[in-house]
């Protein structure tokens, strides 16, 4: 898994599967928390505190309400 992603279709697909990864069982949260923010931390995920739309396309709203609640912890 990289941590950088320079193209947006790329990065959701990722943090798509990530999270799926999560939904079936096969990740532990802690696993994944520790993913989701090292790519949060290295991408432009966020734009406005909210996340950007390009990503949202792929993402769908489960997904997003997931990786938003792992980035609110952090805070």
């Amino acid at each position: 898994m990289r941590a950088v992603y320079k193209n947006p279709r790329e990065l959701a697909t990722c943090l798509k599967d990530l999270v799926d990864l999560y939904l079936d069982d096969l990740m532990s949260y802690e696993k994944l928390t520790e993913k989701i923010l090292k790519i949060v931390d290295a991408n432009e995920v966020y734009k406005n505190g909210h996340i950007e739309s390009k990503l949202l396309i792929v993402l769908g709203a489960e997904r997003e309400e997931i990786i938003n609640k792992i980035v609110a912890e952090r805070v």
